[in-house]
This record gives C-alpha cells, structure tokens and sequence, in this order.
C-alpha cells in the first residue's frame, strides 16, 4: 500500500460514533448548511417506508435542529407500491421521469442520482440506498458528519461489513472480484476505500454539480476516481457505520454489474470507445444453453452545472 494511502487511512477513516449527534447539529445550525437524503427505489416497497420512518423519526422530527432538510425518494419506474409507501413514511417522492423531461430518461441507478440534483437542494446530498434492512440512522448521520465538521472534506463513503446470508463478510462479491483489482491497479491512491462500490455516500453538492455521472451500475466507481482527480485524495473519507444488511443479487445480475463497472474503469483510463458494449450470458435450457444478450450501459450524463434547467434555478 502506498504510504500516501496508509496516512489517509489513519487521517480521513472514522467511526460514526465520533461525532456524536448534538456535536453534528451544533455545527449545522452554527455553519448554515442544508442537507438532502435521497433514496433512489425501484420496486423496494419491503424496505424503503421503513428506511424513510427512521431517517424522520431519529434525524428529522423532534431535534432542537433537524439534521436533514430534505428526504426523498425518486421512484425510477416502480411496478409496486414503493410510491405509495414512500410518501406514507414522510418522504417526499419524485418520479424520474418529472425531473428534466426533455431529456428522456435512461433506465439505470446512475440516471437516477444524477436527476436527483434537480429534486434537491441541500449544500450536502447523501445518498442512501433502499433496499438495506435493519437500517439505523447513523447511516446517514456518520457519513455527513465528517462535511459538517471539516471543512477540507467533500466526499464521504461508508464503510461496514457485508454478510452474505449466515456468512459474515462474503457480501460484495463484485467489489471484491471486480472494483478492489482494478482500483488497486490503476488508482492505487484509492486501494484503502473498505466499500468503494457502496451506495451510502455523502458529497457536497459544489462538487456533484462538476461530476458526470454514468447512468447505470457503474456511477459509484465512476464519482469516486473522478472525485480524486477533481479534489484530490485528502478530500476524500469513510466512515464504519457497522453493519449492512440488503437484498442480494444472483449470479447473472452480478455479472452485468460487473461488465458495467469495468466498463466505466476503461472509459476512465482511456476514455475511448468499447468496440462490443454488450454482454453475453448463458442459462441452460431445454436442448442445451441458451445465450442472452445484455447492453452494458455506455451512458454517461455530463456534469449538471452544464444543463440549462439547473443553471436557471440556480440564478433564480
């Protein structure tokens, strides 16, 4: 490990449980900043009321400040009732498709996080995914601590342990095969991140609005080693939030994941073009194995300082 990256490790990873919660609403109420929580959802109406009922109740509702300004939820397409929950539990819920129609939207998490900008106006946007069980507060309150309290940090990932059924720590299995090599190989300065492809991450908006975002599976890797060239590895944190409990993919859905995930990588390290974006899969059929073919998502957005919708509410 370079020691460029074991100094940021002793200097920029923490615990929630260093800030405690009255520390964060002092410097909040002292410093003026806004904090948004967004949770983009597609089919999660399991989890995501529960998710929105703690972030209100524990975050929100009943604090001399409220930690969080804004909580939404911004529903890519759903064919359940994650809406309708949503909005029970306290959420504010925006469709995808409300945000930027003249731009028609592009299914993918990434599509999803960039329109969020839009939605949303804190100086802090954390993002949270909506699928997580048994979800605590500290989630959100551990990863905004470190914007609240130092002033040089701009982007925050949690960190925590991913079981994979009874097995603790086996979860994560495209970052482990996937994201950790090639971080390791082509970003070394970011080797020392536990859950680089995490979906539970703060970041203050000055610097979101400079990021493009790609549309699907890969925009975690993708903010992430366009974050350390925009600000740097000192601008960069974690924090251990414990444990993360969610639905899990299957095999197939981990390999298209992992396509676009390698894909954003190559784009960043030669920002050319793919000669197939496609995948190939096989399962086994009736006669034999049957080949199903996927696109891996191409897409990227441009920074949203350069759309003309968010410029205009900016001045306004």
């Amino acid at each position: 490990m370079l020691e460029e990256v074991e100094r940021w490790l002793a200097d920029r990873s923490w615990s929630a449980a260093d800030r405690p919660l009255d520390q964060l609403l002092d410097r909040k109420r002292a410093a003026g900043t806004t904090v948004s929580v967004v949770l983009p959802a597609l089919d999660e109406e399991q989890t995501v009321g529960a998710i929105v009922e703690v972030i209100r109740r524990e975050l929100i509702e009943g604090l001399p400040v409220p930690l969080v300004d804004e909580l939404v939820v911004i529903d890519s397409g759903s064919s359940d009732r994650t809406a309708e929950v949503a909005a029970k539990a306290g959420a504010r819920v925006v469709h995808r498709d409300e945000l930027l129609p003249r731009i028609p939207a592009l299914p993918g998490k990434g599509e999803v996080l960039w329109r969020s900008l839009l939605a949303t106006t804190g100086d802090i946007v954390c993002f949270v995914d909506a699928d997580l069980r048994d979800f605590s507060a500290t989630f959100v309150s551990g990863i905004v601590g470190p914007l609240l309290t130092e002033p040089d940090v701009q982007f925050v990932k949690a960190m925590y342990d991913r079981p994979l059924g009874d097995a603790p720590g086996q979860g994560g299995r495209v970052t482990e095969l996937v994201a950790r090599p090639l971080l390791n190989l082509h970003w070394p300065q970011l080797a020392g991140f536990v859950q680089p492809l995490g979906g539970e991450y703060a970041v203050r908006r000055s610097l979101l609005e400079r990021l493009p975002f790609p549309v699907g599976y890969g925009v975690e890797l993708g903010l992430l080693v366009d974050a350390l060239h925009t600000v740097g590895l000192d601008a960069l944190a974690q924090v251990d939030v414990g444990v993360r409990v969610h639905r899990h993919q299957d095999g197939q859905a981990l390999g298209r994941m992992a396509a676009a995930i390698y894909r954003t990588a190559l784009v960043r390290l030669s920002r050319g073009h793919l000669v197939r974006p496609e995948l190939t899969q096989f399962e086994r059929g009736p006669v034999g194995f049957v080949p199903h073919t996927y696109a891996v998502d191409t897409e990227e957005r441009p920074p949203m300082l350069g759309v003309r919708e968010y410029a205009l509410r900016r001045v306004a």
